[in-house]
């Protein structure tokens, strides 16, 4: 194998599609051939993103429209879709029947359930055949078929941030069946690069608010992981709030420990699921994550303890809602796809 990946990033006008820019800029083995985007097809990538300036690949490449046989004809081997939800679905077959892996950031591919999409979604799924196939790609549970898979369904932000600790205690049975109470702040870049009062300077700045309560859109993967992992269905809540930063997400899950379980197990399940995964921060008992620490990194930090007077777990973490979040965690999936070191060209501080 080459150890030159040739690379499209299809969708690269966004905050995600950014943060994919600069990581696969940074990679030893990834090689960008094409950019994409419709509404700035003939431009200079640099004179989009200006802070590329001075890096050779970047001052070579212009965008180009999202054409799949043009893709071909550059010889990408892979494409990230770095698209609107509803929008990523419509190239993804098309590139699998050219013959490149697809790595979708968007929710298009992440249910298993085409009923479950339409609910979430307000539509039908347009491509319900590929759901079957996806890999819901969390790399830290799912490396095997990783490995193996055409289609990576990228895990969503607040996802990511839930599912980290919450899985390893679930397939442990270490919570009981009482109702999961998850608490997540994400900055305003979550809400994409577009034009939007709600998003404006004035609107968010010196301002917290909860939002799509109760029903956001990741409930679904959410819930179908943990449902997975607990081999039941899993009763919880799901909060999302916005808050004035740019980047980081901080959540804060509230769970009952089943009788005879101790702060000592969930501490042992932490090290037995997490130990030697390089973006996985185990911050220990009664230590708080701080989103300061891993922004612009592709690391999740991990921090737990046990309320006495409530009889409540505690979990917290913190991560870069655009990179582990989003564009580190498609990376983190391109070098396992590549049986690259999972860490390469992602140890950025």
């Amino acid at each position: 194998m080459s150890s030159q990946v040739k690379v499209a990033v299809i969708g690269a006008s966004g905050y995600s599609g950014r943060e994919l820019l600069r990581l696969l800029l940074l990679h030893p083995h990834a090689e960008i051939v094409a950019v994409t985007s419709r509404a700035l097809a003939g431009k200079p990538l640099v004179s989009e993103f200006p802070r590329f300036r001075g890096f050779p690949q970047a001052e070579a490449l212009k965008f180009i429209a999202p054409d799949v046989a043009a893709i071909k004809a550059l010889g990408a081997t892979v494409a990230f879709l770095a698209l609107p939800h509803g929008v990523a679905h419509e190239f993804a077959t098309p590139l699998l029947d050219a013959g490149l892996k697809v790595i979708d950031l968007s929710a298009d591919f992440r249910l298993r359930d085409a009923s479950v999409y339409a609910e979430y979604y307000d539509h039908a799924h347009p491509s319900p055949a590929l759901l079957g196939e996806a890999v819901y790609a969390l790399p830290e549970w799912r490396e095997d078929e990783i490995k193996k898979a055409r289609l990576i369904a990228c895990p969503g932000c607040y996802p990511t941030s839930v599912l980290v600790p919450l899985l390893p205690l679930l397939k442990a049975g270490l919570l009981d069946e009482s109702p999961i109470a998850v608490s997540s702040m994400s900055g305003v870049s979550g809400a994409g690069r577009k034009e939007s009062v709600s998003f404006l300077f004035c609107e968010c700045n010196e301002s917290v608010r909860a939002y799509s309560v109760p029903k956001h859109r990741h409930l679904s993967e959410i819930g179908q992981e943990l449902d997975l992992a607990a081999g039941r269905k899993v009763r919880f809540t799901f909060v999302p709030h916005l808050i004035p930063v740019n980047q980081g997400i901080h959540t804060t899950i509230f769970a009952g420990l089943r009788e005879g379980a101790t702060i000592d197990d969930v501490g042992a399940a932490y090290a037995s699921a997490y130990t030697g995964r390089p973006f996985v921060r185990l911050l220990g008992r009664n230590q708080c994550p701080d989103t300061k620490n891993i922004t612009g990194t592709n690391f999740i930090d991990v921090g737990w303890a046990f309320d006495e007077r409530a009889g409540r777990l505690i979990l917290m973490s913190a991560e870069d809602n655009l990179v582990k979040g989003a564009s580190g965690q498609a990376v983190q999936n391109f070098n396992l796809i590549h049986a690259f070191p999972e860490d390469t060209g992602l140890m950025v501080v």
